[in-house]
């Protein structure tokens, strides 16, 4: 096994703890689980040669999300982006430990730390790449349920605020993905 392999697998170790489950293919998953691997399947086919530092990030994004609650913060704005860079803390506080367990060099290990706090954006070309595969992701996986969960018009705003801090590659990803009729014709409505 290689480093980065044991990377993903002491990533994929600490998600799979995740209490919470999707069904998928008529299988329980470990909700954290399956996201980090969708965003490393996403990630490469994205940039198939995005360095390690950046498989990393992509893989360690929401490890561990289940042990800060959204709803252990105050439910409106400022509670929001509280929870929001508390968890980019965590999460880059956990990988930089594994990370360091695997002997992974301290500069390394601060730069996957980086990307994981999404700093620069728009500057930094990995945090970018990684912050247009959060978004593909999210528009792949999660949006329809998003959407049915909220007014029209406050999916369009997200849409909007998503597209905002996506990349022109991203864009194009986007406009590329088998999203739904009632998905495709939201993100339309978004962009006019």
């Amino acid at each position: 096994m290689t480093v980065l392999e044991q990377a993903f697998a002491a990533i994929d170790a600490k998600n799979a703890e995740d209490p919470n489950y999707e069904l998928v293919d008529g299988e329980q998953v470990p909700k954290e689980l399956l996201y980090s691997r969708r965003m490393s399947a996403r990630l490469q086919d994205f940039d198939p040669e995005a360095p390690e530092t950046l498989q990393i990030a992509a893989r360690a994004q929401h490890i561990c999300r289940w042990q800060i609650p959204r709803d252990s913060y105050p439910m409106n704005r400022t509670g929001y982006l509280k929870w929001r860079e508390d968890l980019k803390k965590m999460h880059a506080s956990i990988t930089t430990a594994i990370l360091e367990n695997l002997g992974f060099t301290e500069e390394f290990r601060d730069r996957v730390a980086f990307l994981i706090r999404k700093k620069l954006l728009k500057k930094d070309e990995d945090s970018q790449k990684l912050e247009d595969v959060i978004c593909l992701v999210f528009l792949d996986y999660y949006f329809e349920d998003f959407a049915k969960g909220h007014p029209e018009e406050k999916v369009i705003d997200i849409l909007q605020k998503t597209w905002a801090k996506m990349s022109e590659a991203g864009h194009k990803a986007a406009l590329s993905l088998d999203l739904s009729p009632k998905t495709r014709e939201l993100v339309t409505k978004a962009l006019t």
